[in-house]
């Protein structure tokens, strides 16, 4: 956790506010592996990670509330009775979905003042949006003894963004968030939401991240494109959802989807396995068998569920030549984000060398590289 970020908002809540807050750190997240399968009911390995949000909150007695995005040197008033989405693709959206969703379960709010700043990288599919939601239900939680359990808060800042936001995202990342555990990776259910801790020793490998710096434009339509894909197969196949078929079920119904669609389905059933075996790997401390699956998730994402993009292809492409990278796959919704690599310890820079100038010169725009820890998940700050 950056301790600067938390100064940062508390300093300029007491300038803007003249009075001590709640400080809240919410952590963004990486998944080791399960990707696109969390809306299916499925298995994902997620981990919280040292970089989030930091939120300064308190009551405020104005008559309004205020959300103060540091970041984006943008603030807001707003009245409690009156929220409603605004365009899509404004960052008031997360916090005006939470107190919506909140007010929605009964729960009485008052009208408060939030400042709110992140240390994770943009675009970088580490679940930003997820971390300030969770920032604001958790805060607000505090603020007025709402006594939400944090099962209910997740499901509150999924909600959010469903109906402010507009994407229809599963639980993961609000899970993986508000749940983490320093040193740990959590394998999810995430139809049960119930999640298995697993402690985290790499040995002699270490995760590094690469963002590609990139996101394409038709990441929103095309993951909700894909999720509706997913639940009709479901459908036909006479299933809740695609995490109770098997390879064998869908081969039934092969003649009557697209092939695109069909791979699609046949991707999200070999990665619910992919998750799975890899727990067991982690357990038995086998990283090789570990750096295989999460080679084969990428080769999935990229050519069977049509996710990835020329620059994750190419970061991934580069990390299986290195000889010192065991596994690499691009992370979150896809079409941009990062790479997550699993990677010797003291190779970062070697690797970091070999990717960057020929990444610059193929894409005419440098890709970043972040190593990252594994941290508690959305609490207060003392």
């Amino acid at each position: 956790m950056n301790e600067q970020l938390i100064k940062d908002v508390k300093d300029i809540y007491i300038e803007e506010f003249g009075e001590d807050p709640i400080l809240i750190f919410s952590p963004g997240r990486i998944n080791i592996i399960g990707e696109h399968t969390d809306y299916n009911d499925g298995f994902v390995f997620p981990a919280a990670v040292d970089k989030g949000i930091a939120a300064a909150i308190q009551k405020s007695d104005s008559g309004v509330s205020t959300a103060y995005a540091l970041d984006m040197h943008s603030k807001v008033e707003f009245e409690l009775d009156k929220l409603k989405p605004l365009k899509e693709g404004s960052w008031e959206n997360y916090v005006f979905g939470v107190i919506a969703e909140i007010q929605n379960r009964n729960k009485v709010v008052g009208n408060f003042n939030i400042v709110f700043k992140g240390d994770i990288p943009g675009g970088a599919g580490m679940s930003s949006s997820a971390a300030l939601e969770n920032s604001v239900v958790y805060g607000l939680n505090e603020l007025f003894k709402l006594g939400l359990t944090k099962e209910e808060m997740i499901f509150i800042s999924q909600k959010a963004e469903h109906n402010y936001v507009g994407v229809n995202c599963g639980i993961m990342d609000q899970y993986a968030s508000m749940f983490g555990i320093k040193d740990h990776a959590l394998l999810l259910d995430c139809r049960t939401i119930k999640a298995k801790p697993f402690k985290i020793d790499f040995e002699n490998h270490e995760l590094l991240l690469i963002n590609t710096n990139v996101k394409h434009s038709l990441s929103d339509s095309a993951y909700n494109d894909r999720r509706s894909a997913c639940e009709n197969i479901a459908k036909m196949l006479k299933v809740t959802a695609l995490r109770d078929a098997t390879e064998d079920d869908l081969a039934t119904i092969k003649n009557e989807v697209t092939p695109e669609n069909y791979q699609k389905a046949l991707y999200v059933i070999q990665e619910n396995n992919r998750a799975r075996q890899a727990s067991k790997a982690m357990e038995e401390g086998d990283l090789d068998k570990l750096g295989s699956l999460i080679y084969g998730s990428h080769e999935g994402l990229s050519k069977q569920y049509n996710v990835s993009c020329e620059e994750l292809d190419f970061l991934v492409e580069k990390a299986q030549e290195s000889g010192y990278v065991i596994g690499a796959r691009m992370m979150g919704g896809g079409f941009g984000g990062c790479t997550i690599n699993l990677i010797e310890k003291g190779k970062a820079k070697d690797f970091e060398n070999l990717v960057s100038r020929p990444y610059r010169d193929t894409f005419g725009k440098d890709c970043s590289v972040y190593s990252v820890a594994l941290s508690d998940g959305t609490h207060v700050v003392n």
